[in-house]
């Protein structure tokens, strides 16, 4: 079905009214390239549709006790699984959420929510959490600063549609707080039964999973927990993911961070990044008198001696107003990190089990769009399971499994994975092609109207449209090599030879990425 959709939507939305024109020579070449990438995922995929067949045929009826047979069991009470046993209790459903410690977590990241993710989280129904998140700040568009020339650019967020003088927001807060505020969600709820244990193994039953043996906190007795459907939502260090799918998680880099204290703004209600070199750096308000810092430092393992590093070489390209308490937070407050992982969007196709969250798929937190495909990812669920009455259709639950796979690329997750790794490499660029790209990228927001109004829609999540990230991308490329035959001045000849180099790295960079979303279709 996904694939009538594409190739539907391929010629109407592939350059839309509000693409630059600089991206219109290469559309019938990214079409094709395109084009032939589906080809190649129909003719791959044949053989697990065949797989799914035999599978699905030979597949014997589970049995469960009449306690056991209408109840779901969630594993991890993070983002997902907080917010997707809420759901799923209002809808009539009997949830058990097991959660290893419901002690409020400290984290670094999970801590901006794009106004995307703020719109689905309201039609979840959960939209108070928000509201009692203690000193939630909210966020309306994004300061830039280049290092290199002192100069800065405005990204504000869309306006509502429904409301042209209303500014669409989103929210920054900390993580902890945040999930503190689902998790009371969840608690409220006549028809969740809250258990803080360890899950040991998922247990198995002709290759189908019907439950999880656990041990309760301060219970050293193992106990078993059926269900029809039981749903891995343990985050990013997943121990179940291995058992699940083949696919690696990689680290690119890792985020540094710290808190600033009554750091002031360039800008009221925005967050900012700086592309200094050699990494960006992520800053936005968490409280009334408390700004996060996220300093990415791209490499596997972190120097020595961080703080020497983070005032060696990040101190001297931030912003005056920034300055000051960077250096005071570095060496007053706690520093912490946290690897950032990518996972493509994975198939899981067991009976009986969902994985979701980042368990299933990651990306570079830099976009800060992972909670919002959470959200969404959750929506779509729920929306599924409203029309499978009887879980242990798991037929049914198969087909439910495509949709899902397929409707969200086309929403959300396609948009967001792509995006993200997509500006990480740019802007943390350590070639001088992925240098011309960075700076062509801030050139073209300078340009204002359609080059600031759709990335920006792609980058809030209010309009991930895939077409449109690949078209702006290109035009992207397109003007980064319009500016290299530009400065080359007579010396034409080696502006062109710089300008195809580079147009070669934004396909190196892009094309990848497209990979890992298409050959997951359902």
């Amino acid at each position: 079905m996904v694939l009538e959709v594409i190739f539907h939507k391929m010629r109407s939305f592939f350059l839309p009214k509000d693409l630059h024109p600089l991206s219109t020579d290469f559309s019938m070449l990214t079409y094709l390239i395109l084009l032939s990438m589906v080809i190649y995922y129909l003719i791959s995929k044949g053989k697990s549709w065949i797989s799914k067949f035999m599978r699905l045929s030979k597949q014997p009826t589970q049995h469960f006790a009449d306690e056991d047979k209408d109840r779901v069991i969630v594993v991890g009470s993070g983002i997902l699984g907080s917010s997707i046993a809420t759901v799923l209790a209002r809808d009539g459903r009997q949830v058990t959420l097991v959660e290893r410690d419901l002690k409020e977590p400290d984290r670094i990241i999970g801590e901006l929510l794009q106004p995307g993710g703020c719109n689905v989280l309201k039609k979840l129904g959960l939209g108070d959490c928000l509201e009692t998140t203690d000193e939630a700040q909210t966020t309306t568009g994004y300061l830039i600063h280049d290092w290199k020339t002192g100069a800065s650019v405005h990204i504000p967020y869309p306006t509502d549609n429904n409301n042209p003088s209303t500014q669409q927001e989103g929210k920054a807060f900390r993580h902890g707080k945040f999930i503190s505020s689902l998790r009371t969600a969840a608690m409220n709820e006549a028809n969740i039964k809250v258990v803080e244990g360890t899950v040991q193994n998922l247990i198995e039953d002709n290759d189908v999973v019907t439950g999880v043996r656990y041990k309760e906190r301060g219970n050293d007795e193992s106990k078993d927990l059926h269900a029809p459907l039981v749903i891995v939502a343990d985050g990013g260090f997943s121990k179940f993911r291995k058992q699940l799918h083949d696919d690696k998680v990689t680290v690119s880099s890792h985020f540094v961070g710290c808190i600033m204290k009554n750091c002031p703004q360039a800008k009221s209600q925005h967050a900012e990044l700086v592309l200094s070199d050699p990494n960006p750096v992520l800053i936005y308000k968490i409280s009334d008198e408390e700004t996060r810092v996220l300093v990415d430092v791209r490499s596997q393992t972190l120097p020595k001696n961080i703080k020497e590093y983070l005032l060696e070489k990040t101190l001297p390209t931030l912003p005056e107003h920034i300055a000051g308490p960077f250096e005071d937070g570095v060496i007053n407050e706690r520093i912490r990190s946290m690897p950032c992982k990518f996972l493509p969007p994975s198939t899981v196709r067991k009976s009986g089990v969902l994985m979701l969250g980042d368990a299933f798929n990651m990306r570079h937190p830099l976009t800060g769009g992972g909670m919002s495909v959470a959200f969404n990812d959750v929506a779509i669920w729920r929306d599924l399971l409203q029309s499978i009455p009887d879980l242990r259709d798991y037929r049914q639950l198969d087909d439910a499994y495509t949709v899902f796979q397929n409707k969200r690329k086309l929403s959300h997750s396609f948009v967001v994975n792509v995006l993200a790794q997509a500006l990480y490499e740019l802007f943390s660029a350590d070639d001088e092609h992925l240098s011309r790209l960075r700076d062509a990228c801030f050139e073209y927001f300078k340009l204002g109207g359609s080059c600031v109004d759709g990335p920006v829609g792609l980058l809030s999540v209010l309009t991930p449209n895939p077409f449109l990230l690949v078209g702006h991308f290109f035009a992207v490329a397109l003007y980064s090599m319009w500016l290299i035959i530009k400065k080359s001045g007579y010396k034409i000849h080696i502006g062109l030879y710089k300008a195809t180099g580079t147009f070669i790295k934004a396909c190196q960079v892009l094309f990848p990425l497209l990979w890992t979303e298409i050959r997951t279709i359902a």
